[in-house]
C-alpha cells in the first residue's frame, strides 16, 4: 500500500472532462456542487465550448488541476480564474490533454 490520500475532490474550481452525453471529451469546470450526486459545470463557453448546466458526477472524469473560485461563480470570474493560472495550457501539455488532442 503506497500510504497516498485521494486527492481529487468534487469541489468549485476543479477542471473535469466530461466522458458522456453530447459535450463528452469537452473540458469543464466545476462551479456549484447541487447534491450527493450533481454538480453545476461551465465551460465556459468560449473557452471550451461547454454552456452552464446541471450535470451528474458520474459523467466526469476529475482531473489535477483546481482553482481557487467561490461556489456560484460568474462566467467573466470563471475565465479570469483560467486566465490567471494558465490551467488550460497546463491541461494541453499534461500527457492526457495530449491524447485527447491526438484523436
Amino acid at each position: 500500500m503506497s500510504g497516498k490520500m485521494y486527492t481529487r475532490f468534487v469541489q468549485p474550481g476543479r477542471l473535469a472532462l466530461i466522458t458522456f452525453g453530447p459535450c463528452a471529451g469537452k473540458m469543464c469546470t466545476i462551479v456549484d456542487i447541487v447534491d450527493q450526486k450533481r454538480v453545476v459545470v461551465d465551460g465556459p463557453e468560449s473557452v471550451t465550448g461547454v454552456r452552464r448546466h446541471m450535470m451528474p458526477i458520474k459523467r466526469l472524469s476529475l482531473t489535477d488541476f483546481h482553482m481557487q473560485m467561490r461556489r456560484g461563480a460568474r462566467e467573466k470570474t470563471l475565465k479570469k480564474a483560467l486566465e490567471k493560472g494558465e490551467t488550460m495550457k497546463k491541461w494541453s501539455e499534461t500527457a492526457w490533454g495530449k491524447k485527447l488532442a491526438a484523436r
